[in-house]
Formats: C-alpha cells, sequence, structure tokens
C-alpha cells in the first residue's frame, strides 16, 4: 500500500458520518472540539469558515475545507455574524434568517487522537482547496457522487456513503499536497512524494515493518549510499529513518491493538520485535501505557461510544 493510503487507513478509527444542511442568512455556528477531523463542503452559495487560531477562511461553490484534529471552530454567512451553540438533544433549534441559502455537505472522520504521524502533523488548522476550473477533477467527482447518495435512498447507500467518504478524505489530502508541489521551493510531505527513491524507502518499512531493517540495508535498497540515504531522509521526512521505522512499528501495533484480539506475542513479531517485553518497553515509552493497558482502554472507549 502506498505511504498515504497505510497512514490514514493506520490511524482512523471507526465510521465517517456526514450531512448536507440548508443555511440562510444570517447564520453562524459554532462547533466544538472535536475527537477527530472535520469537514465542509460549499454545494450552494457561500460562507465563511472561522478557525481557532487563524484568519477567517471564505469559502465558495465547490470548496473543500478539512480540519485534522479539529481544535474547534466556526461557520457562518459573514465573519461578522455572532456564532451560536449547536443544540444538544432537546434543546430549542436555531432559527436562521430569511437572506441568501447556502448548503453544505459537513462531516467528520474519527482520528487516533494520541498517536501522529508527520504526514498529517504538518497539515494547517484549516487544510482548504478552493474550487478551479479543470483542477481535481477526482475530488469533485468524489464531492458529486456523494452528494447524490446522501439526497437519495438508493439500495447501497449505507455502504456508498462511507466508501464515498474515504474517497473524499484521500482525495482532498491529494491535492493539497499536488498544490504544494507546484510551487518553487517544495518543502515537508508534498518533496517526500516527489522524491521515488524515499518514497520507495518508505514503502519498504510501510510493507514489511517486522523486518531487522538498517540504514545501509535501506539506502541499498535505493542505490544510495547509507550516509546519502541517511541525510536525504532526515531532511524531507524531519526524522532519521530507523526513528521514522519505530514510529510506524508503533502507529501499526496500535491499530492491531485497537482492531483486532490478537496475541501481544503475535502483533510483536508482526512489528519486528524478538519478545513481547521488549515490544511492550517500545510501546510503553512511546504512548506512555503498556499495550495491554492501551487494549483495554480503546476497548472500554468503543463500548462507551
Amino acid at each position: 500500500m502506498d505511504v498515504l493510503s497505510d497512514t490514514v487507513a493506520a490511524l482512523r478509527t471507526g465510521r465517517p458520518a456526514s450531512g448536507t444542511f440548508v443555511r440562510h442568512a444570517p447564520w453562524g455556528r459554532r462547533y466544538s472540539k472535536a475527537s477527530g477531523a472535520g469537514f465542509h463542503v460549499v454545494l450552494q452559495g457561500s460562507c465563511w469558515l472561522i478557525p481557532r487560531s487563524a484568519e477567517p477562511v471564505p469559502l465558495g461553490v465547490g470548496d473543500v475545507a478539512f480540519l485534522y484534529l479539529d481544535e474547534g471552530h466556526g461557520l457562518a454567512d459573514s465573519p461578522d455574524t455572532p456564532l451560536d451553540e449547536i443544540p444538544g438533544p432537546g434543546e430549542p433549534r436555531v432559527v436562521d434568517g430569511a437572506g441568501a441559502r447556502s448548503t453544505l455537505l459537513c462531516g467528520v472522520y474519527e482520528f487516533a487522537p494520541d498517536w501522529s504521524h508527520p504526514l498529517l502533523d504538518e497539515l494547517p488548522e484549516v487544510v482548504h482547496v478552493p474550487a478551479r476550473l479543470g483542477r481535481h477533477p477526482e475530488l469533485r467527482a468524489a464531492v458529486d457522487l456523494l452528494t447524490a447518495e446522501l439526497a437519495g435512498d438508493r439500495p447501497g447507500r449505507d455502504a456508498m456513503v462511507p466508501a464515498l467518504l474515504d474517497v473524499l478524505l484521500i482525495c482532498t489530502l491529494r491535492a493539497w499536497f499536488d498544490e504544494r508541489a507546484e510551487g518553487d521551493r517544495i518543502t515537508g510531505w508534498a518533496s517526500v512524494f516527489q522524491d521515488r527513491a524515499i518514497t520507495a524507502a518508505l514503502a519498504a518499512m510501510h510493507d514489511d515493518p517486522a523486518h531487522q531493517w538498517t540504514v545501509e540495508g535501506l539506502g541499498a535498497r535505493i542505490g544510495m549510499s547509507r550516509a546519502t540515504f541517511s541525510r536525504r531522509f532526515t531532511a524531507l521526512v524531519g526524522e532519521p529513518p530507523l526513528t521514522y521505522l519505530t514510529r510506524w512499528r508503533m502507529i501499526t501495533a496500535a491499530r492491531r491493538l485497537r482492531e483486532t484480539d490478537a496475541a501481544l506475542s503475535v502483533i510483536a513479531e508482526e512489528v519486528g520485535y524478538a519478545s513481547e517485553y521488549a515490544f511492550a518497553k517500545a510501546f510503553k515509552r512511546a504512548h506512555g501505557a503498556a499495550p495491554g493497558q492501551y487494549r483495554r482502554e480503546q476497548l472500554a472507549h468503543r463500548s462507551n461510544g
């Protein structure tokens, strides 16, 4: 699996949710801190996204906004409109005005809040992909298909919507990284994705985290000397190769702990540790909790959710 897909799959939890909403100016909504990532797509009209710590962002028809590990934000017809809290169960619904109409597709993805990856960590508070003629046709197609599914009640809808939400997420991230790669000075993971040698080294680690990789072995695999590979990898990815490998092993192990009942000894072997003890020590150092405790906490969280 490619690195972007693999990373999103490893850190995503639960099922995404979405819905379409119609608002009439003047209107404003405050969204509290979420346990995952929020997104908004403007289908009709326009609005403003008011981030927690950045300048308001104008959104027009076809624009996509993605907020990874959302700390809370607002949406309104104007940056000057007061923001109302989302009413809870049984509370009276806030009434919009009678002005210009805006239709939005909004939703949320759940991400494991206690694990990070440099690919996602570098995202700004708001990933804004504006609609431009001829740009990102896959993203536009995903929005159109998702909107059509949510508007109808055809057989297979319950299977289609989560799958299309996954497509929307990948297309949004892909579009953002593609736009970052078009500048004169490409930095961060946009530059990683442009470097086939480093991408191949990352793919090798992702494909087989149990392998006893060495910096020399990874460099030889992509035709580089140990020193050149280490220097180039660290400059692009932001951490040395074996540091990244340990991070990926722990992310993979956490996913296995969340999603399966595999024995700790089995998971330890799958991520490259010769003993359960060595694995447990590494996991606790990375996460602050032992693997068994982490699994129990995740099970309790799912039961309460």
